[in-house]
Order: C-alpha cells, then structure tokens, then sequence
C-alpha cells in the first residue's frame, strides 16, 4: 500500500485523493486553512461519491507528520507550486511528485530549479494533465500508430469553456476575482486554466513526431477592469521544429463547452472528444475510403484521473520505464509554450522557444 500526501483540499485534492483511496492507497490531505478540510469532510468528498471516507487523514499543514511519502501531490493555486516542490524535494523527497496544472505562472519563476533537484534527487517529477492518459487519448494514439489518417499533416486543439463550471464545484467562490483565475499572472486566465489545450496539441505533435513547438503567434482577449486581469480568448498559431504548422484555441466564455483535438492526415482524420455528452468522451476517425466511425467512451467524471494515476502506480511499482507523456519535461514544455503566447501578445509579434536556454524566460525570444 503506498502512502500519499496531497497539499490542497480544494476540488483537485478531492478528485485525487479519491481515486488513490480506491486503489487501497493510505491518503493525507493536508491545507492551511482549516476550513478547507471541515469542507473536503462535510460537503466537497460526500456530495462527490457518496459518503465521507474516514480512512483519509485530514491535517493542517503545520501537523502534517514528519515521514516518508511515496506519493507527494500538489493541488494548491499556480503560483505556490515552486516553493511547495522545492520544499518537498529538499527535505523529505518522495518517489513521485505529482504537482497539478498550470505547473507554475508565466513568470517560469524556480522551474528550471526543480528540474534540476529532480534530477538530483532521482523523484519522478509529474504534472498533472490528465488528458493525455485518458482512454481516448489512448484510441487516438492507436488509430495513429495504425496509420489510417495516412500522413499527419497539422493539428488544431481546442480547449473552448465557459468557467461558470468550474465556480459551479467551488461555490464558495463567488468569481474570479476569488481566486488566481482572474489574474492570468497568477497562472489564472483562459491560458493558464484550460492549458489541457495546448499541452494536448503537444502531446499529439509528439506522438505523430512533428517535434516541440518552434515558434508562436498569439492573440488574446484581456479582462482589466481594476479588480482581474486575465485573458478571456487566447488563440496561438504554433510552428514546429521540423516546420509543421497548427493552431490552439482556449476561452473562458464558449456554452456549451467544446474540448476537441483534429489531426488531418493525408489520407483521413482522427478528432478526439472530451465529454462529447454527459456519461462519454469519444473518437471519430476516417481513412478516406470508407464511413466515419464513431467511437463513445463511457466515463464518469473519477475516470478523468484514473488514467494518471494508474500511470503513476506503474512508475512506483518500476513496471514503467519509458517516455512519460505527464513527465516535468513535458509539463514544461507546454509552460514555454504559455510564457511565448503572453510574450507574442504583449509586443504584437512571433516569438521563438529556444529550448537550449533552459526553462526560464531567457529562452523566449522575440522576432
């Protein structure tokens, strides 16, 4: 049985620590405010699956006990994330960090400085984009390595979703000003909170080997009446190092929600689909040649994170060794990608990722 911490008792706190308890995993959640936790108790955890579990540890941060954890997740706001990795790392590193999305602020501030305790403490750094170990994802990869699209040509992704949703599961917050998602600085804002849409298209570029995202137009909406600061609408159009060409989409405003990837291929196209309807995600594809096939993909809402977790008991127990698709190195890549779109805006140009400057600011170029 593994021993996990988690550092947040917000809504991703809740999502995770069910899922490792229904693998048997002994779970602590710890916060700061202890108000938080009385909420994960009486209302987040019971309204979400039905009963408390009493299994699970609830403490403030400050009694958090002083042991060895395989499992360390991060579920706090954006912009605390490097501290709180760089504190678990330099006292009681875990085997696996598991830190959620956005990693960190567009500021990249302390990233390339957990990069480098990583790789000195030997923890399996994660970040938590969940989409790319969901059972779609894993159709779409095989459709691909099949070949039935024929030779991918571009990708376009979308990531397009009103956040009434989202202040929905966190009624206690009344807006975004509550919260680091009406400060785009903050890690907040369309391209922060919805960054699954680039970090999808990535994923893809990958597997269909068009390499990392090169260079970045963007456009974006900016919401600045005095009280927020964040982008609404944050469109990219992204060049990758071996020249192929694509498009990313993300907003805070669409009803209902659209959370798509295309991948046109010579011959056919492959789309994914996020909640397609209530109870599936889905799969369309076509070669060319013969009818569009539709694929549902019955899930509820815990299924969201089972992939991901799954994926990280397969790295705790040394069973997966290979090219993890939620490593840090990918999380960053994407992060990069976020920092060139606010550059791009802010001075009305094409920017560069050079990639050899590390993860920081440096490696943002302007053309």
């Amino acid at each position: 049985m593994y021993k996990v911490k988690i550092y947040g008792a917000g809504s991703i706190g809740n999502h995770l620590a069910h899922v490792c308890r229904s693998k048997g995993w002994s779970v602590v959640i710890c916060d700061i405010d202890q108000q938080a936790l009385d909420r994960t108790q009486q209302d987040i955890y019971p309204a979400r699956y039905g009963e408390w579990d009493s299994e699970i540890q609830l403490v403030t941060v400050d009694n958090l006990p002083d042991e060895d954890f395989d499992l360390a997740i991060i579920g706090t706001p954006p912009d605390s994330h490097m501290g709180l990795a760089k504190q678990i790392l330099q006292s009681r590193p875990p085997k696996v960090l598991l830190i959620e999305k956005p990693l960190c602020t567009p500021s990249l501030e302390g990233a390339q400085e957990i990069v480098d305790l990583k790789n000195s403490t030997g923890t399996f750094v994660a970040v938590g984009y969940n989409h790319v170990l969901t059972q779609n994802s894993t159709r779409a990869e095989e459709i691909l390595n099949q070949g039935i699209i024929g030779q991918p040509i571009t990708i376009s992704a979308r990531f397009r979703e009103h956040w009434g949703g989202i202040f929905g599961a966190h009624p206690w917050l009344k807006g975004p000003k509550d919260t680091y998602l009406g400060y785009y600085e903050q890690g907040g804002g369309a391209s922060g909170e919805h960054s699954h849409a680039m970090n999808i298209w990535q994923h893809f570029a990958h597997l269909v080997g068009f390499g990392r995202v090169s260079t970045v137009s963007a456009t974006m909406d900016m919401i600045d009446n005095g009280e927020v600061k964040y982008d609404q609408i944050c469109l990219l159009n992204v060049t990758t190092e071996s020249g192929f060409v694509g498009d990313i989409a993300q907003d805070v405003v669409t009803e209902p929600a659209q959370k798509a990837v295309r991948i046109q291929g010579s011959k056919g196209f492959v789309e994914w689909f996020v909640n397609v309807d209530d109870g599936h995600d889905a799969i369309r594809y076509w070669d060319g040649e013969e009818e569009i096939q539709t694929e549902n993909i019955a899930k509820s809402r815990p299924d969201d994170f089972k992939g991901e977790i799954e994926h990280i008991e397969e790295i705790l127990n040394g069973s997966f060794t290979g090219d993890s698709p939620i490593s840090i190195e990918r999380g960053l890549d994407t992060m990069l990608l976020l920092a060139a779109a606010h550059a791009s805006h802010e001075h009305g140009r094409v920017v560069k990722i050079n990639y050899e400057k590390g993860y920081r600011l440096d490696a943002i170029e302007i053309l």
